[in-house]
């Protein structure tokens, strides 16, 4: 990858990084490190990888001896792209896309990346927005800038992408309940829908939390076909010989 290139795909990550320190984009940031440290914490292994958006800490709850946080945006520890990942097939335990999929030029190469490095049994947490909530609404307006201009994957068409790759979907939660408006003072006064938009309406949150498990189809043991053998029957000419044989045994006794 050129500079140039590396450039271009880091630039809408730097400019969501950007929007993040917006109290609207403080209150999503918020929201979901809540949820990844929920998930990530009992999530085991030996490597762990997040991708993009170092400003959204989703390993920090996870215990595995190695994390790392790779992307080509400013602030990650590891140089990559998401569509072309420097690891081994199956060496990876858990991958973290923190709106990577929103952001990405190619959001399947993505998937087909995660699903190669994964080990089976392997785990993938990913965030994005839901295009069918408020926050999905926003987009519909022209010119509209970060974070609206992003892909907004849709979770019905995401869950076909990841059943397609032999990647389950083991659950899902939906989080940012209130109105997308950047001030503060509403923020606050909408804080009543986070409870009542989980109880009532748990599909139109902004953002869709899933947890993904990499399945492997077992190899199955064919076992040979044994032919059972009945013992043999006694026949009338042994019972004969057996007789002879004790008549003998008996005239040999003193």
């Amino acid at each position: 990858m050129t500079s140039s290139e590396g450039n271009n795909s880091a630039t809408p990550f730097r400019h969501f990084a950007d929007w993040l320190a917006t109290p609207l984009g403080s209150y999503l940031a918020a929201e979901e490190a809540a949820w990844y440290a929920r998930t990530a914490t009992d999530i085991f292994g030996y490597k762990a990888v997040q991708l993009e958006l170092p400003e959204i800490d989703c390993l920090r709850t996870n215990r595995m001896p190695w994390r790392a946080c790779g992307g080509v945006a400013h602030g990650c520890t590891l140089y990559c792209s998401p569509e072309a990942l420097p690891f081994a097939n199956q060496s990876l335990d858990l991958i973290a896309l923190p709106h990577v999929l929103d952001f990405c030029a190619d959001p399947h190469q993505v998937l087909r990346e995660v699903e190669r490095v994964l080990v089976p049994e392997g785990r993938l947490l990913i965030t994005g927005f839901n295009p069918w909530s408020l926050w999905g609404l926003k987009k519909l307006r022209r010119g509209s800038e970060q974070p609206w201009d992003g892909h907004f994957v849709a979770l019905p068409r995401l869950k076909d992408w990841l059943s397609l790759l032999g990647l389950e979907m083991r659950q899902s939660e939906f989080v940012c309940y209130r109105p997308p408006v950047q001030r503060h003072r509403w923020l606050e006064r909408t804080r009543f829908l986070e409870t009542a938009g989980d109880r009532w309406w748990p599909a139109a949150g902004g953002v869709y939390c899933i947890d993904v498990v990499k399945r492997v189809v077992g190899t199955r043991i064919i076992e040979p076909q044994w032919r059972r053998v009945s013992p043999a029957k006694a026949t009338a000419a042994s019972a004969v010989e057996k007789m002879k044989l004790q008549a003998a045994k008996d005239k040999c006794k003193p």
